[in-house]
């Protein structure tokens, strides 16, 4: 099994307490995952991530990893 690097992590993006995460994408977006609400949140926007962007998120991350 390999891996591949996504970039660089910067580090103001700490745990948060009731969230889960950070995690970090390969667009260089930063989400928490809120499993009260169900949602990922993210915190530059402080809204939700509607399910069908977080969709895309995880094709466009599939696609970066298959290369």
């Amino acid at each position: 099994m390999g891996y591949k690097v996504l970039g660089e992590r910067d580090n103001k993006w700490q745990p948060r307490k009731g969230l889960e995460g950070p995690f970090y994408y390969a667009d260089g977006r930063v989400l928490y995952y809120d499993p009260k609400e169900g949602s990922y949140w993210d915190p530059q926007t402080d809204f939700y991530v509607e399910q069908e962007e977080m969709n895309q998120i995880h094709s466009y991350l599939a696609k970066v990893l298959s290369k």
